[in-house]
Parts: structure tokens; sequence; C-alpha cells
């Protein structure tokens, strides 16, 4: 929530700014922007450590199976909506 907010304040304040500039370099800003609200390599680090002192070593597989069961339940109700979809 907070990072879309912060995504919305940077486009308004570059189509403020980009008002006059030619549309590759406006794409080129927009792409800039929307990459830097986009976790890196560093940040996947520091969320993975957060995660494994909050939980520890012991409760995160059983964290995983949960999440791997919840996306497969996810995908198999995605697929029966289609197959209704279809008929």
């Amino acid at each position: 929530m907070i990072k879309m907010i912060h995504l919305n304040g940077y486009l308004r304040l570059i189509k403020t700014i980009s008002i006059n500039l030619p549309n590759h370099i406006n794409t080129i800003i927009m792409k800039t922007v929307i990459l830097l609200a986009i976790p890196g390599g560093m940040e996947w680090i520091l969320i993975a450590v957060v995660v494994l002192l909050l939980f520890g070593g012991k409760k995160i597989p059983e964290l995983m199976k949960g999440l791997g069961k919840g996306i497969s339940e996810f995908k198999k109700g995605k697929k029966e909506i289609e197959k209704d979809l279809d008929k």
C-alpha cells in the first residue's frame, strides 16, 4: 500500500515535469520509476533474513508447505472457473 502511494506520487511528479518532453523520453522515465519500486537483490536478502529471524529455521518449511498448498488450491480453482466459462 505504501509503495503504491509513493509510486502514484512519483508518477504525478514525473507527469508534471515531463509535459513538454518527447514520448520516448517519457517512456524511459516511466520505466525507470516502475523499476525503482520493484525490490532488488539486497532487498530480497533483507526480507529473507527478517523472515528467518521472525519465524526461525524450524517453522519456515511448514510455512512454505502451507504456501504451496494455497497456490495449488488457487490454480485448481482457476482451472475449474475456466472450465465453467468454456461450457
